[in-house]
């Protein structure tokens, strides 16, 4: 069974906020992460997805 973190815990990891990191799990963009109840599971082995913002203005 896989270890798990909170949201919390991965906002402070990933040096980002926590409803950021909140988002990101609605949207499916952190693999294997799963909402038991109020709050979202996020697998210890989980990166920081990539910021797909587009940075050159274009």
């Amino acid at each position: 069974m896989a270890d798990f973190m909170f949201v919390k815990d991965a906002a402070a990891l990933w040096n980002i906020r926590e409803r950021q990191v909140s988002g990101l799990c609605s949207r499916g963009k952190i693999p294997g992460a799963v909402k038991q109840r109020r709050s979202w599971m996020i697998p210890t082995t989980a990166e920081k997805p990539a910021d797909q913002r587009v940075k050159s203005g274009a």
